[in-house]
């Protein structure tokens, strides 16, 4: 692994990890591009509300956010989100949308093209 990576705390190394290697087998650069994003110094990581979510999203849309979703708004539509962290009222408002917080491995395994999955933040 860069020593960047190295120096940073152990999930952020696995997640790393996860994309490099999803990267390198799926030849898609959303998981290239969310690995330079991560690798990032952590004041570079980005902080999205869910109203946020709520205004650049619809129904059923999938979404990446590299960094933080925090729980300021509402989110009137269900959408399938992955974000290295989440609060626990962004969750809930996600999830009572009928929307679906997956772990990395998840979304990689369901969408390894990074086909339709937009970045957000």
């Amino acid at each position: 692994m860069p020593r960047q990576v190295m120096q940073t705390d152990g999930v952020i190394a696995d997640t790393v990890w996860a994309l490099r290697m999803a990267s390198k087998s799926t030849k898609a650069p959303l998981w290239k591009d969310m690995e330079r994003r991560l690798i990032n110094a952590r004041s570079n990581r980005r902080e999205v509300n869910v109203d946020k979510l709520s205004k650049f999203t619809k129904q059923g849309d999938v979404i990446i956010v590299p960094g933080k979703i925090l729980g300021a708004g509402n989110l009137g539509h269900s959408i399938i989100v992955y974000a290295y962290s989440i609060s626990k009222l962004a969750a809930r408002k996600i999830n009572e949308a009928g929307g679906q917080i997956l772990e990395l491995r998840d979304l990689i395994q369901r969408y390894p093209n990074g086909s339709g999955v937009k970045i957000i933040g």
